[in-house]
C-alpha cells in the first residue's frame, strides 16, 4: 500500500542519460538519487524479460557479477504502491545492492488496477517465481532456494503466495516446497474491514476475509522476516505485530522488527547506501535471504 518512490532509469539506458530524460519530463525524484548511488561493481542487469503476454508482463533480473560455482540464493521482489501502481525499474537500488552481496533478485512488474483486481495480480506473482524456477540456470539461480520478498502491497503479495497455496498451484508450484522464505516490509496482512471505495473495487468489498493473508498461515509455512517502520502512516505495524504473534501460536519459524524512527517509504529506501544509516534493513534481508532457517526464530 501506499505509493510507490517515483520511476527511474529505464534498464535500456544508461542510469545518467535515463535520470536526465525523466528529469526534463517531470522533475527530480528521491529514487533517481537512490538509483544513482546504488553499488557501481558486484552485479549484472538482464532487463525486460517477459515472463508472460502483455506490457506488464516483464521482469528485470539482478545477478551477482562474479558467478559462484554454487547456484546463488534467490529473491523474488515484489514492490508496492496500492495495487495501483509501480514499476520495476524503480527499484534498481534494491536489486543491485542484494545482488552485490551475491543474492540473485528477480522485480517483475504485474497487473494494477484498474485494468487488473484481486486476484490477478497473486495469479501474476505466481506465474512470475514458476518463470524463474524454470529458468533459474540462466543466472546461476538456486531455483530450490526462492525467497518471496515484498514491501507494502508488495509484501501482501509475497504473503499469499508464501501462506496460501493457491495461487502457486495453479502453476504448479507448492509454497511447502518451492519458497524457502518470506520477507514482509511494511506489509498490510490482516486489514478488514476496508474503508477506501477504491480498495473496495480492488478486492471484491469491504470484509472479505478470504482475502487476508494472516488468514492462509498454517504449521508448514515457511520460514519469515517481517519488518515494521514506527511511523509508518501508511499501513498500520499492527499488521505485522498480528502476523508474527499468529505465525508463533503455530510454532511457526519468525523474526519480527519494529523500528522506530522510519516511515513507510523509508523502510524501502534504506537498502540504498545513501539511507542504510536509518535502520539495518538490508543487513538483515540479506542475511535471512541466504539462510531462511537458520535466521528466522522458532
Amino acid at each position: 500500500m501506499g505509493q510507490p518512490i517515483i520511476d527511474t532509469t529505464s534498464a535500456s539506458m544508461t542510469p545518467r542519460a535515463g535520470i536526465l530524460q525523466r528529469w526534463a519530463a517531470r522533475g527530480f525524484s528521491a529514487a533517481d538519487l537512490l538509483n544513482a548511488l546504488q553499488p557501481r561493481r558486484g552485479w549484472q542487469l538482464h532487463a525486460d524479460i517477459p515472463y508472460r503476454a502483455g506490457p506488464r508482463g516483464l521482469l528485470d533480473v539482478y545477478a551477482p557479477a562474479d558467478q559462484p560455482q554454487a547456484p546463488a540464493p534467490t529473491v523474488v521482489f515484489f514492490y508496492g504502491g496500492s495495487w495501483q501502481s509501480g514499476a520495476r525499474d524503480i527499484y534498481r537500488f534494491v536489486g543491485a545492492s542484494l545482488a552485490a552481496q551475491g543474492i540473485v533478485t528477480v522485480v517483475p512488474d504485474y497487473g494494477v488496477y484498474p485494468q487488473a483486481r484481486y486476484p490477478e495480480f497473486l495469479e501474476d506473482a505466481a506465474k512470475a517465481t514458476r518463470f524463474i524456477r524454470d529458468n533459474a540456470a540462466r543466472w546461476n539461480a538456486n531455483p530450490a532456494h526462492i525467497v518471496a520478498m515484498g514491501h507494502s502491497a508488495g509484501a501482501y503479495i509475497a504473503a499469499m503466495l508464501a501462506f496460501d497455496g493457491r495461487w502457486l498451484a495453479g502453476v504448479g508450484l507448492n509454497p511447502r516446497s518451492d519458497i524457502a522464505g518470506f520477507v514482509g516490509l511494511a506489509g498490510p496482512y490482516d486489514f478488514l474491514p476496508i474503508v477506501d471505495p477504491v480498495l473496495q473495487d480492488i478486492f471484491g468489498g469491504s470484509d472479505r476475509i478470504d482475502t487476508q493473508p494472516i488468514r492462509y498461515v498454517g504449521d508448514a509455512a515457511p520460514p519469515s522476516l517481517l519488518i515494521a517502520p514506527g511511523r509508518d502512516k501508511v499501513v498500520s505495524p499492527g499488521n505485522t505485530t498480528r502476523l508474527a504473534a499468529h505465525i508463533r501460536s503455530l510454532r511457526g519459524a519468525v523474526t519480527e522488527r519494529h523500528y522506530a524512527r522510519i516511515g513507510h517509504l523509508g523502510l524501502i529506501g534504506a537498502f540504498s547506501p545513501l539511507l542504510r544509516f536509518l535502520a539495518p534493513v538490508f543487513t538483515e534481508v540479506a542475511a535471512f535471504a541466504r539462510n531462511p532457517r537458520g535466521t528466522a526464530k522458532p
